[in-house]
């Protein structure tokens, strides 16, 4: 290294480089000790770091006797007398640690490690040691660890906005005793403490694990994963819930669906695709599992003989999705359960599939009055999914043949009954998660429903052409991928399953 300098490079500050600590004159750097040679020169090879950090998770009793280090963040802090007790977490583990007055350690250090702010990130070298009683409060039960060194490599501010221990608290707990509970609001507006729960971390690595095994799945079916645009001329699903935006001297809108190009895509002989992306609603909807921007899960494809290969392909899907969470995703799925409790998700196999008047049938036995071509409110959804749990035992389920009046332009009618139409949804716990049918894929057929839905023609023509030269018969839906993770879970808002959560109220952070 030059001389007259001094080494500041992210890697050594964040790696607590060796030094001479008992010959060389010192200066500190966001916490850690530093020497120097000569007066000007580092006494550490740049860059080079002296040890391994063990990740919490790998604290188990193999590791007793050793001495380690680990770099974790301050969950709490507990001094008594010539001790302190320190949690140390790390993502959704957490390790207890004391710092006690002896050889390695000086009065103090123990008032150092006392004084160090909750979520304040460290590096300690320590000595793991077995503990003849479990530890209940942590992830490593079976080892502890004790102290030798610490070093503060970030500080959090001392008042935090929100106290983790409060996030996590048991749903009901606390109001009777005078404990503190958090509010939604309170948690959205401080979302990056929020998200370090490990109800959270428990929350999103399953949402990921959806994603995995959504894409892994259709990849093995032959699909191909497509990218969609985002910024569109015309309203895909018709209606007036878009967002226009300023396109240069012109406006365009926000899709929301990635429908028309998923079909494009099938008149382009792909035959099966799937997408993974954000979708956007303007719906003024301030409800439980209403976004304003969403996660869509889409699946396309062409189809031999009858719209229900289509059915079958999706809902095997949805299947494989189900199994794969139930066996790899068990501990994510307790520890979201310790905090909110539900039953465990059930789903048979194959999917159960009742058409839309066997639905109403059973609505109307349950005292409810409702027509024939009359849309599903929220309220029926929701008691159709109880009466099926009831009759047949599940929590997922296709709702077939839907009134081709309430379904977008571009909906297959019925061949034989023209009321209804080739489409479905599917449900999760009463509620629905995706909406699909089969597509219209002649091009004076679909001028026809485009005219009767009063969509300007001028606007879609692209897509119409589309349809001229030949398209197979197909269809498909589209998944909401947080009402997936928020019904499988049992949990009781999209916006505790939406990382940085959109709606007409909220648009930070």
């Amino acid at each position: 290294m030059a001389e007259n300098k001094v080494c500041f490079s992210p890697a050594c500050l964040s790696s607590g480089m060796r030094n001479d600590r008992d010959s060389q004159p010192a200066f500190h750097v966001g916490g850690i000790r530093f020497s120097q040679m000569g007066g000007s020169q580092c006494s550490f090879p740049p860059c080079e770091p002296d040890r391994v950090l063990v990740r919490v998770q790998k604290l188990t009793p193999e590791k007793a006797d050793q001495l380690i280090w680990v770099r974790a963040r301050i969950h709490t802090s507990r001094a008594k007398g010539k001790q302190c007790f320190l949690v140390l977490r790390q993502q959704q583990f957490n390790v207890q640690a004391l710092v006690a007055v002896g050889e390695r350690a000086s009065k103090q250090m123990v008032k150092f490690a006392a004084n160090i702010n909750k979520e304040s990130i460290v590096d300690v070298e320590a000595m793991v040691r077995r503990v003849e009683q479990k530890i209940e409060s942590c992830s490593q039960q079976d080892v502890e660890l004790h102290i030798e060194r610490i070093f503060v490599i970030s500080q959090a501010e001392p008042r935090l906005p929100l106290q983790l221990e409060d996030c996590v608290r048991p749903e009901g707990e606390g109001d009777e005793d005078g404990r503190a509970t958090v509010n939604q609001d309170t948690r959205l507006d401080n979302r990056v403490i929020d998200l370090r729960t490990t109800t959270s971390h428990a929350i999103f690595r399953l949402q990921s694990g959806v994603c995995q095994l959504f894409r892994d799945t259709l990849t093995n079916k032959g699909f191909v994963e497509i990218q969609t645009p985002k910024i569109i001329s015309a309203a895909s699903e018709g209606g007036a819930n878009v967002f226009t935006v300023s396109y240069f001297k012109t406006s365009a809108y926000l899709a929301q669906s990635p429908q028309l190009y998923k079909q494009m895509c099938i008149c382009a002989d792909f035959d099966k695709v799937f997408c993974v992306g954000p979708v956007f609603r303007a719906e003024d909807s301030n409800t439980h599992r209403h976004l304003t921007e969403f996660v869509g899960l889409d699946i396309e494809l062409a189809f031999n003989y009858h719209y229900h290969e289509v059915i079958e392909s999706i809902t095997d899907t949805m299947v494989q999705i189900f199994k794969g969470l139930r066996d790899k995703f068990q501990t994510e799925i307790q520890t979201v359960g310790k905090q909110y409790s539900s039953e465990p998700f059930k789903f048979l196999e194959p999917t159960l599939r009742l058409e839309y008047t066997e639905g109403v049938a059973m609505l109307r036995e349950a005292g409810v009055d409702m027509g024939d071509e009359e849309d599903l409110s929220t309220p029926n959804e929701k008691l159709l999914g109880r009466l099926v749990k009831e009759k047949y035992d599940t929590d997922f389920y296709v709702l077939d043949k839907y009134p081709l009046a309430v379904r977008p332009f571009y909906t297959m009618p019925d061949p034989n009954d023209k009321k209804y139409s080739n489409s479905y949804d599917m449900f999760m716990r009463g509620e629905e998660i995706l909406s699909g049918a089969q597509r219209i894929h002649d091009a004076q057929l679909l001028t026809e429903r485009a005219i009767h839905h009063n969509i300007d023609l001028e606007k879609i023509k692209s897509y119409i052409d589309s349809f001229r030269y030949g398209a197979p018969p197909h269809g498909g839906g589209g998944i909401g991928l947080e009402r997936v993770c928020m019904l499988y879970l049992g949990l009781h808002n999209v916006r505790q399953v939406s990382m940085f959560p959109r709606d007409p109220k909220r648009l930070t952070p």
